[in-house]
């Protein structure tokens, strides 16, 4: 048995604290709303764009003609 180094794989000694409880003000809630409606947006806007493939393959740029 380890003698007193580290927290081992004693599961009383794992335990991490309780996060305090935020208040949040109106600042905060507009933010956090604002942020889902953009998730939203994004997730929407991606599964919109699924199945198209690579917009740009990087094989475009200055062409040249095959003549000489």
């Amino acid at each position: 048995m380890p003698s007193g180094q580290g927290a081992g794989t004693n599961p009383i000694h794992n335990k991490q604290k309780k996060k305090a409880a935020k208040e949040l003000d109106e600042d905060d809630l507009a933010f956090k709303a604002k942020q889902q409606a953009d998730k939203k947006a994004r997730e929407a806007l991606a599964a919109k764009a699924k199945g198209k493939g690579p917009l740009n393959t990087g094989t475009q740029g200055i062409k040249k003609s095959g003549k000489k």
